[in-house]
């Protein structure tokens, strides 16, 4: 009875373009799983100091499932593949630039989506399968991984004290890499902020570097930043 109503509804809009309950479950319940599995891979393989995003997981859950009942809707009928291209058009989205594994994340999601709204379930599963397994031997392995981080240091100076070269010794025991990028005065002019983008070397204390740093600035303001936002410069 189900399967009638079913078929009256979505079955006979269009000639040759029929689509059976039992595959439109099918599909959706195989993308839902996919996304779900995408999504619990993203969340493992995240970077564990910065976190994850609550919303764009749940994003990676359902987007196989609409790419998918996007793609069983159209079927081989050209007449609604235009259609829901004029549709589409017309919708604007709008977000920041992300990170761009989180849109390898999405790329992959549309991908298992397509393979489930055309019926190839076990290609779907079986890419799905290694490429997440893949995501987490490149994760465990840290492929990719700098030697060592780039920082934004500032440090405050007295107005009498010559800043060129004054921290070099320093730097050259606890980095691999420094610049001085940008000085300016505060405090009045009383005082000097010297911004430096530093490399820490590996397994270096960061209490031992900036206790070095303290001995030469007679132990002002010191500002070390993990994560480097231009806008901090």
């Amino acid at each position: 009875m189900f399967e009638a109503i079913y078929s009256s509804l979505f079955g006979s809009t269009t000639v040759n373009t029929t689509i059976s309950l039992t595959n439109s479950i099918l599909t959706i319940v195989v993308s839902f799983i996919l996304g779900s599995i995408i999504s619990f891979t993203y969340m493992k393989t995240s970077n564990k100091s910065r976190g994850y995003s609550q919303n764009f997981s749940l994003t990676l859950v359902i987007v196989p499932t609409v790419i998918a009942i996007i793609v069983l809707l159209i079927g081989s009928n050209v007449a609604r593949a235009f259609s829901l291209a004029g549709a589409f058009s017309m919708i604007k989205f709008r977000s920041a630039p992300g990170d761009p594994k989180d849109i390898s994340y999405i790329l992959f999601t549309m991908a298992a989506g397509l393979a489930c709204g055309v019926g190839a379930f076990g290609f779907a599963a079986l890419f799905t399968i290694f490429l997440c397994a893949l995501m987490f031997v490149l994760n465990i392995v840290n492929f990719g991984a700098e030697k060592g981080a780039q920082n934004l240091l500032k440090i405050t100076i007295p107005e009498d004290l010559d800043y060129e070269g004054v921290f070099d010794s320093v730097f050259s025991d606890y980095a691999t890499d420094y610049q001085l990028i940008k000085v300016k005065t505060t405090d009045l002019g009383s005082l000097f902020q010297l911004s430096y983008m530093v490399t820490i070397k590996n397994k270096i204390s960061e209490k031992e570097f900036l206790d070095a740093l303290r001995c030469r600035n007679g132990n002002l303001n010191i500002i070390l930043s993990r994560y480097v936002d231009k806008e901090e410069y």
